[in-house]
């Protein structure tokens, strides 16, 4: 699949020194250079259009993205990767095409759910929905059955490029390790954090949450972190 051009880091350098934030802003700043210095640009989302990522996004709830992948790989083999003919497609077929990413019955109803919203308040077009003010936007989509702050905030950020910070468990393991947060707090909690403390742009928060998400993946693993390599090792 193709992924998303990287953002240019004389942009975000310029964030980090035209940003005037405390002492939070400074040890968001820190961490993310650390990542992007170990790890560079992520490329991150995949996908070849907005819809593609919007549906990626409900499908890689509670699986691994090469399964999501194989599933937008049957939806474009049938040509069938567009928001009105996906709606129309029975359930059971749509199920069966989708069965790569697991839950495959729960996810074609999830899917559906956000198909109504999108042809019902948008005609279809993700475009149009993406006019809409981005935190209006993210408390609609939470209103929809299946769709979670996590995909809302992915939705938003990945496939219509608004600022609005994606959290993952990933995120919540990191900075638990690091004693940052409290065990007790909740995603919107940790959320905050980096709505509040860093400046609102897309291209950052793109690539600290892809960041976040190669750390958990290869070093910071929920049984064996190799903390020894760490990039965050003396944060």
């Amino acid at each position: 699949m193709k992924r998303q051009p990287p953002c240019r880091k004389d942009h975000l350098s310029n964030l980090t020194l035209n940003f005037k934030g405390n002492k939070t802003t400074e040890k968001l700043f820190d961490i993310f250079w650390k990542l992007y210095d170990s790890f560079g640009s992520q490329y991150w989302w995949p996908g070849e259009t907005p819809f593609e990522i919007a549906i990626g996004a409900i499908l890689t709830q509670n699986t691994a993205w090469t399964n999501v992948e194989k599933a937008i790989i049957n939806l474009k083999e049938r040509k069938l990767l567009s928001p009105h003919k996906l709606f129309k497609l029975d359930n059971e077929i749509l199920a069966s095409l989708i069965r790569p990413a697991g839950y495959y019955n729960l996810k074609a109803k999830r899917l559906k759910n956000f198909l109504n919203f999108l042809i019902e308040r948008f005609d279809g077009s993700i475009s149009k929905m993406g006019e809409m003010d981005h935190e209006k936007l993210r408390r609609e989509l939470l209103k929809i059955k299946g769709i979670g702050p996590e995909t809302a905030d992915s939705i938003i950020l990945y496939a219509l490029g608004k600022p609005s910070f994606v959290i993952d468990a990933y995120t919540f393991r990191i900075f638990l390790r690091h004693n940052l947060i409290d065990e007790n707090i909740d995603y919107h909690e940790l959320r905050e954090i980096f709505m509040s403390n860093l400046p609102e742009d897309a291209c950052l928060f793109n690539e600290f949450h892809a960041l976040f998400v190669r750390l958990g993946k290869d070093l910071c693993k929920k049984g064996k972190p190799k903390c020894e390599i760490c990039p965050l090792k003396d944060l």
